[in-house]
Formats: C-alpha cells, sequence, structure tokens
C-alpha cells in the first residue's frame, strides 16, 4: 500500500509538471544549463507554397547566426509541414503543443492553416507570430482572434486598399471582376479589394469563387468574361492562378481586361509557370527596401546561396527578433543559468512590443483600430511595406529573374 501511495504521489507531481510546462494560465518552461531555447515553426515546406517556409526559414536561420546564443543558451529552430491548408495547420499545431520545450511559434503562412489551428494553439498558452497570415478576419476579435496570436505580415485591409487604389487611380479602371477561392486569405483579399474599389467610386461587376484543385477555370472566366471588366483581381495561389492566367487568352470578352493577383502567387515560380500569358499582369505584394533590406538580402545569399524564392522572409526574421526579444524581457535567470520562462508574460511582453526597429520597418504589436468601432490585436504591422509590381518577360524565361522593379508604392 506504501508504495502504491508513493506511486500515485509520482505520477501526481509528473501530471503537474507536465501542466506547468505545457498549459494553463501560469505555465513556465524551464531550460536547464546547457539546453538551447527552442523556437518552434508552422510553416509549409512541401507542396506549392514551400517557397514561402523556405523563404522564412531561411531568413530565421540567419538572424539565429547572426544573434548567437540569447541569455546564455543556443537558440534551436525546429518545426513542422502546415502544407497551406487547414488540415496541415490543425495537425502542425498538435504536433507542436505536445512538446512541452517549444517557448515560442513563428507561423502559419497560409490563413487557413491558422485559422484551422487558432484554438489549438491559443489554449496552449503558447505565443504564435506570422509571418505571412494576412486575412483580417484573423486579428478581428469578434471573427477568429484568439489570446496569444500576432503577425507582422500586412493585415489586408491595407493591401486590398492599395490595390484598388491603384487599380482606379493608375490604370484608370472603372469596373472590375474578382475571384478567389474560399480560403480566408484569399477571400478576405478579395472582398477588401472590392470593398475599396466601390469606395473609390468604381463598379464591381462580380465575384466568383473556384475551388482549390481546380484546373478548368474556363467556366468561371467566362462569366466574369460576360461584363469584359476593365480589371481582373484573383488574389490566389499557384497553382490555381497559373491556370487563371494561362486560360484567360482563350476566353472572349477578357481581351482588354487587367490580370491583377497579389502575394499568394508572387513567388519565383509563378511566372515562367504560367507562361507568356502572364506578361504585363500586376501583384500586389510585400515590398521593403532600405539598407537594413540590402543587408538581409546580402546575408541571405551568403548563408542559402540564393535569394529569397518568395516574400515575407524579412517578415519571419523581424518576428523571430520580436519573440526572442520578449523572451529576454521575461525570462529569469537562476545562479547556475537556468532559464523559467512564463509563457503568459511572454505573450504580454510580445503585445507591448512598440517601435521594434526591424527589416519591414517600426512594428507596434498593440491593439489598433484599424476600422471604425473595431479594435484589432496582433497586428504589429502598419501596410507601409507593400507595392505593386508587374510581370516582365525575364521573370517570365526564368526563376532567377524574380522578383521584377517594384512599379509603384502607396
Amino acid at each position: 500500500m506504501f508504495k502504491r501511495t508513493l506511486l500515485v504521489l509520482s505520477l501526481v507531481l509528473l501530471a503537474g509538471m507536465a501542466i506547468a510546462a505545457c498549459g494553463g494560465g501560469n505555465d513556465v518552461v524551464v531550460i536547464e544549463p546547457g539546453e538551447p531555447i527552442h523556437i518552434g515553426y508552422m510553416l509549409p515546406t512541401s507542396g506549392g507554397a514551400s517557397v514561402y517556409g523556405e523563404s522564412a526559414i531561411g531568413a530565421m536561420n540567419v538572424l539565429i547566426s547572426q544573434r548567437g546564443q540569447l541569455l546564455g543558451h543556443d537558440i534551436l529552430l525546429t518545426g513542422e509541414d502546415t502544407e497551406c491548408s487547414a488540415e496541415g495547420g490543425e495537425t502542425a499545431a498538435q504536433r507542436t503543443v505536445a512538446d512541452p520545450t517549444i517557448v515560442g511559434v513563428i507561423g502559419t503562412t497560409c490563413s487557413s492553416a491558422m485559422t484551422a489551428a487558432m484554438t489549438t494553439m491559443s489554449e496552449s498558452g503558447l505565443t504564435v507570430i506570422s509571418p505571412s497570415n494576412t486575412s483580417p478576419a484573423l486579428t478581428n476579435p469578434d471573427e477568429t482572434w484568439q489570446p496569444g496570436y500576432f503577425r507582422t505580415a500586412h493585415n489586408d485591409l491595407f493591401q486590398g486598399a492599395i490595390a484598388a487604389q491603384y487599380a482606379i487611380e493608375e490604370l484608370g479602371a472603372s469596373t472590375a471582376a474578382a475571384i478567389h477561392d474560399g480560403d480566408p486569405y484569399t477571400e478576405g483579399l478579395a472582398t477588401a479589394f472590392t470593398d475599396n474599389f466601390t469606395k473609390l467610386g468604381g463598379t464591381v461587376t462580380t465575384t466568383e469563387a473556384v475551388n482549390k484543385g481546380d484546373t478548368d477555370m474556363r467556366s468561371v472566366l467566362t462569366t466574369v468574361a460576360a461584363d469584359s471588366p476593365d480589371v481582373l483581381f484573383f488574389p490566389i495561389f499557384q497553382p490555381e492562378a497559373d491556370f487563371i492566367v494561362a486560360q484567360s487568352v482563350e476566353i472572349p470578352g477578357l481581351e482588354n481586361t487587367i490580370l491583377f493577383s497579389a502575394d499568394g502567387s508572387f513567388v519565383a515560380p509563378f511566372a515562367p509557370s504560367a507562361g507568356q500569358a502572364a506578361l504585363g499582369m500586376y501583384f500586389s505584394g510585400p515590398y521593403v527596401t532600405g539598407d537594413k533590406e540590402d543587408t538581409f538580402q546580402a546575408d541571405y545569399l551568403a548563408a542559402n546561396g540564393t535569394v529569397p524564392p518568395g516574400p515575407f522572409g524579412e517578415h519571419a526574421a523581424d518576428g523571430l527578433g520580436i519573440l526572442l526579444n520578449a523572451i529576454e524581457a521575461v525570462a529569469e535567470v537562476d545562479d547556475d543559468g537556468t532559464l523559467r520562462i512564463n509563457r503568459e508574460e511572454l505573450r504580454e511582453a510580445v503585445e507591448a512590443t512598440t517601435d521594434y526597429d526591424g527589416i519591414t520597418g517600426l512594428l507596434s504589436c498593440g491593439p489598433k483600430e484599424l476600422v471604425p468601432g473595431v479594435t484589432f490585436r496582433g497586428d504589429c504591422a502598419t501596410g507601409e511595406a507593400l507595392g505593386v509590381f508587374q510581370a516582365n518577360q525575364a521573370w517570365i524565361d526564368s526563376e532567377d529573374a524574380y522578383p521584377p522593379d517594384v512599379l509603384w508604392t502607396p
């Protein structure tokens, strides 16, 4: 009986230690001397969106090598493949929260993955900073946002506005159509574009939807072509965006329609895949400039042997920098070097970040009233690091010519 009592007490103590490490309001991660500070990532490392994951991981490894140790501990970066899908996001979340050594997380890339992972990640107590989620719903407390979620990417309320502004003021468009695929990112950005296009005096002829995995876009393009809009805005990922572009030249009524996509397809493989039909089309997406960006590009090339194959690498580096600064601010350091990091305090420290001097600009992570009457939570970016680009022949001929020069900035 005595041994059984000791066994039960031991199990209770172990369970309590697991709770202390993994969940609850006051969970604390303990990092012993010689152990690394473990940062997780949830990014696509396979499939068509893997260029985003590759860019983010490469950028974070550059920052880690430059930063060296933090509070006397190495920084360990490991992660899960989200595959840019809801299912992949939830699976990655379950695996991530099961590891009690992880202090914080960078991810996800795709808004659909984060939408699926949000509850799991929030309830775990972990802090998550996304380098490239842009769906407005993700930081709207009335929609998807839950405590612990932040992002260094722009909110698509900004991107939709600048794309609509460019279409009307620079392209002279008065009518526009939009296509999305039901994904939180594509639908949210399409809506932001059409709302702003209307506010600026334009007319939206139709908003249509395709499905992920569709390869024949002729039917939806024929519907769009019925009104011969000046602009067709389709913020869709590869490979669906490739098919829209390639098949658009077959559809009567679209001969004079300007094709306009966004950061979902603004990646190195896109133009060579879409082919000659992509020549002259437009993209809205991240645009970072300045001395810090020049240094980042040089450091990335030196470390990885290539330039980033997609956007948002800089945003990943900034997200990791904010997270590491917050860890440094809240960690309790024992005499022997042991670190004790309270996860709730870590969330509070990230939210308190003000004017972080990052590659993408000055980032502040506190609440922001981005539209009247709605206070968004977790938006660290201001939306200033955006631009419009145009596909040229060099990029169509070779991925090595990506990215084309920026054409316009707001």
